[in-house]
């Protein structure tokens, strides 16, 4: 038993060194489109506070799922968060399971430059859209009477580049589109094209409505930021999933060429079934038979010289 358990850590292990060999080799070739993503979610926030300057609280409009759905208050308010954060870090863990799982059909690196794109795209036309339009919000905090329903303007350059993360749960403004259904759609596109369970992408769709439910109700966005977002976040994902490059398929020979060469005579074909759920070592032994000279494997024969004592 010891010895088993011995084994599949070593197995763990080498494939954990070879995905990170790969995915750094990935990274030097897209890091800036990485870098890129990343400044871009920064702009993101930086306009999403911009608009909490011009924000003038008022009285909340008339809404179909302010009808429909009964209101959540503000007690209950953190369960559409805990809901959109399990979204979150569930996918961000998906996204890193080829260092440890044998079954992999993505690259981290590569996966995270695609999803990137997406949420750019769908921010950039998220921002376009409350600055054209600034309504008052509906959440409890951005309502007459409450002190955080608007902003003051900033005493410096600095003030007005820092974003707290006071400021982002306790904004105001930025409500076409809701940007929890930018990164929940396109989290859960993404994982329903890449993902191998069917049934985790059927419970990915689900919790999605749900969660689109769950906003309305605890009135931080307006049923119509919540309808927006599903058809343009849908359309944006699409086309622009037509434009970029496919993603290689781990399973093919042709992701062997992403693989550096390694020391120890291991040939990018070792490091290719290593990644793959291969152990690539000798406690992988296959069935031989021997026969007159040649050995049997697999059904190949393979020319040996017999040296036979005596001869």
């Amino acid at each position: 038993m010891s010895f088993y358990v011995g084994r599949e850590a070593s197995k763990l292990w080498k494939r954990f060194c070879a995905e990170i060999t790969t995915e750094l080799n990935l990274l030097a070739e897209n890091w800036k489109y990485i870098l890129g993503g990343i400044v871009c979610q920064y702009i993101h926030g930086l306009a999403a506070r911009g608009i909490h300057y011009f924000h003038r609280p008022g009285s909340t409009l008339q809404d179909v799922g302010f009808f429909l759905l009964p209101e959540l208050g503000q007690e209950r308010a953190y369960i559409s968060e805990t809901l959109f954060t399990f979204i979150f870090l569930s996918f961000v863990l998906w996204t890193f399971h080829p260092f440890i799982l044998k079954t992999k059909k993505i690259y981290t690196v590569l996966i995270w430059c695609r999803v990137l794109a997406f949420l750019v795209a769908c921010q950039f036309l998220r921002i376009i859209t409350f600055y054209s339009t600034q309504l008052p919000g509906p959440n409890y905090h951005c309502r007459e009477g409450s002190e955080l329903a608007t902003l003051p303007p900033p005493n410096n350059v600095l003030e007005a580049l820092l974003i707290v993360p006071s400021g982002v749960l306790y904004g105001c403004g930025d409500l076409i589109f809701s940007s929890h259904m930018i990164f929940s759609l396109v989290f859960v596109r993404t994982y329903h094209k890449y993902g191998t369970r069917r049934f985790v992408k059927q419970l990915s769709w689900l919790i999605v409505v749900i969660q689109s439910l769950l906003i309305v109700a605890s009135r931080k966005h307006y049923t119509v930021d919540v309808v927006v977002a599903w058809y343009t976040v849908n359309l944006v994902v699409f086309f622009l999933d037509k434009k970029l490059p496919e993603l290689p398929d781990r399973s093919s020979a042709a992701a062997a060429l992403f693989l550096p060469l390694t020391k120890d005579n291991k040939t990018k074909e070792e490091n290719h079934k290593l990644l793959n759920g291969n152990s690539g070592d000798a406690a992988d032994w296959r069935p031989r038979t021997q026969i007159n000279g040649k050995i049997m494997e697999e059904g190949n024969v393979v020319h040996v010289e017999a040296v036979i004592s005596g001869v």
